[in-house]
């Protein structure tokens, strides 16, 4: 594993690279809220060694990635964006495969329905969006946003204990070994004892923008690549209209790790990157 510092979308972001530069695919992993790039290490081997080339970007907010700059706020379009950018440096001609988790899946989802071109093979593990939201909630959040954002206050250090036993409330279905591997990623060590969470306080906040079901099947629509939905099984995340997005992609293939939840890539990363290995492939 490498790291590089890519400027892209304006911003300067920290990405986690394995496999060498003049192989013949590369594969970007996009984590999902609350992650981190890291999150990806026993993953991404696997990948590389089957001949890949990875890419792994810290998204704007989290982790090492960029923060959003005063008066700005993180939008699906600014993922969307900052991922077109990071395309045009690791990848300026060809296509690539993307993988997304959750909030990631979203991403990828919206970059392959608006530059089907440029997407050999798309995977949504847990990706297929937030709830569904009416046009009503348009005004509710609104209000929600500018009231949190009156509200908001910066990070403050806490103890790593009491932080590690938040951590484990969060993902009570999750292994305690697995999250003692997983917790430095997505907390800063500040002396002491002490921690902060590697994220921007403004995630804290209520989105303003709703989300709307209906127009993420239009971008699917406009998918032509092969896609793969990754499911974890029951303890996953399933939207009520799940089947319905699905249905909304040509060319999809849909597989279940039963258990796994919905943070697979931490819970059965061996399973998942065979899988994915098997999948970029075809």
């Amino acid at each position: 594993m490498t790291e590089a510092r890519v400027t892209a979308n304006g911003l300067e972001h920290r990405v986690l690279t394995w496999g060498q530069p003049a192989a013949a695919s590369t594969v970007f992993l996009i984590h999902g809220f609350m992650d981190a790039a890291g999150t990806w290490d026993r993953v991404a081997p696997t990948l590389a060694a089957a001949g890949h080339r990875v890419i792994a970007p810290h998204m704007r907010g989290f982790g090492e990635g960029p923060r959003a700059p005063s008066g700005a706020y993180y939008h699906f379009p600014d993922y969307v964006a900052d991922l077109d950018g990071l395309v045009r440096h690791f990848a300026p001609e060809g296509q690539v495969s993307l993988v997304g988790h959750s909030m990631g899946g979203t991403v990828v989802t919206l970059f392959a329905g608006s530059s089907p071109e440029r997407v050999r093979t798309l995977v949504s593990i847990e990706g297929l969006g937030p709830p569904d939201n009416g046009f009503d909630m348009g005004p509710v959040r609104m209000r929600r946003w500018l009231d949190d954002l009156q509200a908001l206050r910066p990070a403050v250090a806490i103890k790593r204990e009491d932080a590690r036993r938040r951590f484990g409330m969060a993902h009570s279905y999750v292994p305690a070994d697995i999250l003692d591997h997983r917790f430095p990623y997505l907390v800063e060590d500040v002396g002491d004892g002490m921690v902060k969470w590697r994220y921007d306080p403004l995630h804290r906040t209520t989105s303003p923008m709703p989300f709307f079901a209906e127009l993420l099947k239009e971008y699917a629509k406009k998918v032509t690549c092969p896609v793969t939905f990754v499911s974890g099984g029951a303890q996953g995340f399933h939207p009520p209209d799940e089947d319905e997005r699905i249905a909304a992609f040509a060319n999809i293939e849909s597989f279940t790790l039963e258990g796994a939840g919905h943070m697979v890539h931490w819970t059965r990363p061996d399973d998942l990157a065979t899988l994915l290995v098997t999948r970029l492939s075809a």
